[in-house]
């Protein structure tokens, strides 16, 4: 009951606008304050400064990093016209080549928010140049920003695998299926949409081979670095920490040898923004250390996971129960803070009822990620909204068939969960 009370406290400081990570952490605090309470207060403190102890917490910072250095690179328009080359042929030849885009880019930037930014301030006006709707538009770009949150080296998956206890190395293994197949999915869904609108492709022809060739050559680089990242996990070459360190040693070489296009000020900007967006999420990091202590000395993940197993008897059904809870909460609070606070609860309910918490977690990350692509506070949806000059309503009405295609997928993971679990099982073993 009491760990129920912190909970819905720090929900409630969040809903009237108090930053996340003091919400977080006042209503941590509050628990060791109680008359109730034989902890000393020291322990609070002792479990936030714990919770910066961890190696696998550095993979954070870096690919932070990463993803903002890789805007002054020119990886992006190189990543841009392979996209229109592969795709642009399609029906909504322009919404193809975003989806495509997405894909690529989900190995570089790892956030989908900065995704469906950077493709909104790119593809966006284009787009509705060429006669789709505003509204159509916007939930396209954000939603496929969801590709993002799937495919390595999705920072969401980087905190679920720290906070729960699991190999980040198979969670970014794991992301690649699930992440095409979205791509697959959000793909049909664009081409029924085209077609119903007559939204014509920006190519006139299927690409030729050496087309095909001469795309792949100009951005080399930028497609490599994925491989790079999955290759040397699974081969033991480094950790997902230093797997990060890598990557921002590779960008700086990218951009300052390769492609040329890197400037001294790039690289200042990219720091000065890093050192914001890491001390956000680091802040948050440290003050949920000290939740994830309460949670589990009050034992909620076992009196939860002895109610659960009392009523689902089938794991399927369990996972389902668990997926419409996290889309609803998904659509009210911010991604990075559902992680924060339901991980700690939620790993050792469903590894208790023998759901594979690699499985759970592109399941989780999945559903959260696209809670901020929806009403009534998704970031997502605001910063494309924003961008475009779209009005929410519209946004909603035109993202139905993008949800239907988005939900397809997610049912098929928890029928399925060999879509997810082959790559890791098969590689890593």
């Amino acid at each position: 009951m009491i760990s129920a009370l912190i909970l819905i406290l720090a929900l409630g400081f969040i809903v009237i606008g108090m930053p996340v990570a003091f919400a977080i952490g006042i209503a941590s605090m509050t628990y060791f304050l109680l008359p109730t309470t034989f902890l000393p207060d020291s322990i609070a403190v002792q479990r936030i400064v714990a919770s910066s102890q961890s190696f696998p917490l550095l993979a954070v910072p870096l690919f932070i990093l990463v993803g903002h250095l890789m805007n002054g690179t020119g990886i992006t328009p190189r990543l841009t016209s392979l996209a229109t080359t592969l795709a642009g042929w399609m029906r909504g030849g322009l919404g193809q080549t975003s989806l495509v885009l997405s894909a690529l880019m989900g190995g570089i930037s790892g956030s989908a928010v900065a995704d469906a930014a950077m493709q909104s301030r790119v593809l966006g006006e284009p787009m509705i140049k060429n006669g789709y709707s505003r509204g159509f538009t916007g939930a396209l770009l954000s939603i496929g920003g969801l590709i993002t949150a799937t495919l390595p080296p999705s920072l969401g998956l980087i905190l679920y695998g720290f906070l729960g206890e699991v190999s980040i190395g198979r969670l970014f293994i794991a992301g690649v299926v699930p992440g095409v197949l979205l791509t697959i999915a959000l793909m049909f869904a664009t081409s029924w949409v085209a077609r119903k609108r007559d939204y014509k492709p920006i190519n006139d022809r299927l690409p030729t081979f050496r087309e095909v060739v001469a795309g792949f050559r100009i951005s080399f680089w930028a497609i490599l670095f994925p491989v790079w990242l999955l290759v040397g996990i699974r081969f033991g070459l480094f950790t997902p920490s230093e797997a990060g360190a890598f990557a921002v040693a590779y960008t700086l070489f990218i951009g300052f040898f390769i492609y040329r296009e890197l400037t001294l000020a790039k690289l200042v900007d990219a720091l000065m923004a890093s050192v914001r967006d890491i001390g956000m999420i680091m802040i948050i990091i440290l003050l949920s250390g000290a939740f994830g202590y309460v949670i589990t000395f009050e034992r909620v993940p076992q009196t939860i996971a002895e109610v659960t197993l009392g009523l689902f008897s089938s794991q399927t059904m369990l996972l389902f129960v668990i997926a419409i809870f996290l889309l609803v909460f998904g659509m009210l609070v911010e991604a990075t803070v559902i992680v924060m606070l339901l991980t700690p609860i939620l790993v050792p309910v469903i590894t208790a009822a023998g759901v594979d918490p690699v499985h759970f977690g592109l399941v989780m990350m999945t559903l959260v990620t696209f809670g901020g692509m929806t009403p009534p506070v998704g970031v997502s949806m605001f910063t494309v909204c924003g961008i475009l000059n779209c009005s929410y309503k519209e946004y909603t009405v035109e993202m139905v068939p993008l949800v239907v295609a988005v939900f397809a997928v997610v049912v098929a993971m928890i029928l399925f969960p060999e879509i997810v679990l082959f790559l890791p099982n098969y590689l890593m073993g």
